[in-house]
């Protein structure tokens, strides 16, 4: 075990530190020397929580007689009263007696109190701690010992809960580089913003003297000479600039704030302290990984740290001001900004928090940019107030989820679009299957002996359905739909179907016909039955060259377009059976009528010719109702 001792000029006491102590070594067995009587008020003193250890200088000596140990020392030390009592301290005790010799001679020379502290470390935790003051009394001396040990306990629930209080303090310290500490009963209580700007961890030690005021360079320790002297009952408070350098080289620059209370007397019953970090390059030796968080605060325009936002001694990262667009030297501090927010409950709510009536607000809300109703953010904001040791403080963060929410809008929208695309889909192909089995249910009785006839008929139309399908679900725009893709797409389709006939299809189509499905579906169709009409009857030869269906489709003005169909058979012999005595002629009227159109067989020198004029848009939504195909019912 080795012995420690070092004086602190400013608080005037001397600290000693004690490692690895061998309390088997500490005590030795010696001879007793006199027989004492009983020390006075030996039996109130049992019942102090202090040990007051008693000695008596022995003449023309250096040494003392030990009158009494005290029952804590006794206890830990595992020896009794009876071994020590009435020997010579330098034999009982040699040890202690190297430690308190001149401390004792000191006081009984002087009659002036001696205070120091002594620190029992193993290894390098501390296990003991004692405040320790010698005293002269009627030629006796009195070392009386205030004991504590280092002790490790399960936390309480309000120990938890000061904790968590102590951990937001501890951020509001860290981003505003500030830190305080307590003085009471002579010891002090520092919070671990003084370790942030100190850039040291904390020591059990640092409770018995201001670990501030030893590091200041000399150039400045006659400031803080003039603040011992200076605080009294009339000088309570005491405001400076002192500089310190840190454990590792680096001058720092503090704003010091202290306050002191008195005593009717005019003793000191309780002192604080609060040091802000003022240094111009203080930011530039930050090595914890808090610091690395807060920077990440200072340079996020969408999420703002508030500290103490409910007082005057606010600090906001810059995300705060870019938020509300105004800059940090122009922004002034008051609640006149809460009217910038829309929704009036959220700022009753924060006028309760203002005003303590609440704890925690947690909200969101829409704030006018400058007041401009046009320029609007939504935020989501979080307050929470807390006590950390005598002192109301306030910790929140500001959030811009304008962003987020205008996703999470389209995200509803887009989903809502979806359920209304599937419904949407779902009507359209019953609807074109309904088609199909009227065309079918009437084509059954009137070509039942030509069961070929039917299923090329239908072939055509399943294959025009589906390709409509395709290119208008892929692309989830049935409004629109251009027409010139699904004239050529339908041309290379009919092609395909009828490649034994020899059969050119060709389209020209204006570009910039854009119609919804449900004039799309209905003028397929037409063209579906106007095409198998000409596949039946213009081409009876087939063995006839260039045989040749063309569409032409254009604007007639910007509201009414014009389909002509044309082919170059042997064209139309008998016009009034094809408009009094055919299917096809009837389904095409029927669908002419449902897309508002009128329908017209052209006179030809050569094949045969349709026109039809329809209009672009539509007021209405398209069905197809059985009763449009007469003779259905009948065959259902």
């Amino acid at each position: 075990m080795h012995v420690e001792r070092q004086f602190r000029e400013l608080e005037k006491i001397e600290e000693i530190r004690v490692y690895n102590i061998d309390k088997y070594e500490v005590f030795h067995p010696a001879k007793q020397v006199k027989k004492l009587d009983k020390v006075r008020f030996s039996n109130i003193m049992k019942h102090v929580p202090s040990d007051i250890n008693v000695f008596s200088p022995i003449e023309d000596s250096d040494d003392y007689l030990v009158e009494r140990i005290g029952w804590n020392l006794l206890e830990r030390l595992n020896i009794r009263e009876e071994d020590v009592e009435g020997r010579k301290f330098s034999e009982a005790s040699p040890f202690y007696y190297d430690i308190f010799k001149d401390i004792f001679k000191e006081v009984c020379e002087t009659g002036e109190t001696k205070p120091l502290r002594m620190f029992y470390y193993i290894s390098d935790k501390i296990v003991t701690l004692a405040n320790i003051h010698v005293l002269c009394d009627e030629g006796k001396i009195y070392a009386i010992s205030d004991l504590k040990k280092a002790e490790t306990r399960t936390k309480t629930e309000k120990q938890q809960k000061e904790e968590e209080d102590e951990n937001k303090a501890n951020l509001i310290e860290y981003f505003s580089q500030t830190g305080s500490y307590y003085k009471t009963h002579d010891e002090f209580t520092w919070t671990p913003g003084i370790y942030n700007i100190i850039n040291r961890s904390k020591e059990a030690s640092d409770a018995y003297y201001n670990i501030i005021f030893d590091l200041v360079i000399p150039e400045d320790r006659p400031l803080v000479e003039e603040l011992l002297e200076t605080m009294s009952p009339e000088t309570d408070t005491y405001e400076n600039i002192i500089r310190i350098e840190t454990p590792g080289g680096h001058i720092k620059y503090l704003d010091t704030c202290l306050y002191s209370k008195f005593d009717e007397n005019g003793e000191e019953i309780s002192h604080y302290g609060l040091f802000k970090d003022i240094s111009i390059d203080s930011h530039k030796h930050l090595t914890r990984p808090v610091d690395f968080m807060l920077n990440g605060f200072n340079h996020n325009s969408k999420l703002s740290l508030l500290v103490e936002p409910l007082s005057k001694r606010y600090e906001f990262s810059e995300g705060f001001y870019k938020m509300i667009e105004i800059p940090k030297n122009e922004y002034i501090h008051n609640t006149e900004i809460l009217n910038n927010i829309i929704e009036e409950d959220v700022r009753k709510e924060i006028k309760k928090l203002i005003a303590g009536e609440i704890n925690e607000l947690n909200t969101v809300f829409t704030y006018k940019v400058n007041g401009d109703i046009d320029n609007c953010k939504i935020c989501e904001l979080f307050i929470e107030r807390f006590k950390y040791g005598n002192q109301d403080h306030s910790i929140g963060f500001l959030t811009d989820i304008t962003l987020s929410r205008k996703k999470q809008q389209e995200l509803v929208e887009s989903n809502a679009t979806k359920n209304i695309l599937i419904k949407e889909v779902h009507h359209r192909v019953k609807n074109n299957l309904q088609v199909l089995n009227s065309f079918l249910n009437l084509e059954r009785r009137e070509y039942g002996d030509n069961p070929n006839r039917i299923l090329d008929n239908m072939q055509t139309r399943l294959a025009s359905l589906a390709l409509l399908h395709e290119k208008t679900y892929n692309t989830e725009d049935f409004i629109n739909i251009n027409l010139e893709d699904y004239m050529k797409d339908q041309d290379s389709t009919l092609e395909t179907l009828y490649r034994a006939k020899d059969i050119n299809f060709t389209s020209d189509v204006d570009p910039e016909i854009h119609l919804s499905i449900d004039v799309i579906i209905p003028l397929l169709l037409i063209v579906d039955e106007l095409t198998m009409n000409a596949i039946k009857h213009a081409f009876p030869d087939p063995d006839m060259p260039d045989k040749t269906i063309s569409k032409k489709i254009d604007f007639v003005d910007e509201y009414i377009c014009e389909l002509i169909l044309r082919d170059n058979g042997i064209g139309l012999k008998d016009k009034e059976s094809l408009v009094n005595h055919n299917l096809g002629w009837e389904i095409i009227k029927n669908l002419t009528r449902q897309i508002n159109g009128e329908l017209e067989i052209l006179d030809c020198e050569v094949g045969t010719g349709f026109k039809i004029l329809f209009p672009v848009n539509f007021e209405h939504t398209i069905e197809y109702h059985r009763e449009l195909w007469e003779g259905e019912s009948d065959e259902n």
